[in-house]
């Protein structure tokens, strides 16, 4: 239900609300949930990102788009770390270093260490996929046509730029 119509103004002086005044309607964000277009007091996110001129959206629409490259171009070190890591262990001694083995290898770890180690920054390389993903969920969510434009517009550069070996159906959902 719509109260912008009603004046407010005195509320500071109510019993019980202890002298806060509460903010003017003209200035708060507002939380569509139905598609819309309309970029009145649209805040992405965060109360403190809230767009009030066109400039402002402007430059959020190029941070949405730059984020969403970003997620790609996270995705794509994620991969590139991967298949390099493969290659590493698949060359990295399995057996107790010997007078034959190469000096890189002599001061460096066996297969099962190496490997343990790859896991570890991989899954904390999956948990900042999953951050990154939820959050591009909730800029998508602000429900604003302007916003999921952006962050598509993202997700397609981003692609472009960093995805020229990567299958499309590779994992492209939030989760």
């Amino acid at each position: 239900m719509d109260h912008s119509h009603m004046d407010h103004g005195n509320m500071g002086d109510m019993p019980g609300h202890g002298g806060h005044s509460m903010p003017s309607h003209g200035d708060m964000c507002s939380m569509s949930m139905l598609f819309t277009w309309d970029t009145t007091n649209l805040c992405i996110v965060f109360k403190q990102w809230h767009i009030r001129s066109t400039a402002g959206l402007l430059f959020s629409l190029i941070a949405v788009v730059l984020i969403g490259m970003g997620y790609e171009a996270l995705r794509a070190g994620t991969r590139r770390y991967e298949v390099i890591m493969d290659r590493r262990i698949d060359s990295t001694p399995s057996d107790i270093i010997t007078e034959t083995t190469p000096l890189a290898w002599a001061i460096g770890q066996n297969k099962a260490q190496v490997n343990k180690r790859t896991h570890l920054v991989k899954a904390a390389l999956y948990a900042l996929q999953t951050f990154y993903a939820f959050m591009l969920m909730l800029i998508f969510m602000t429900y604003n046509g302007w916003v999921m434009v952006a962050v598509t517009v993202g997700a397609f550069l981003g692609y472009l730029v960093f995805g020229a070996h990567t299958p499309v159906n590779k994992e492209t959902q939030c989760h």
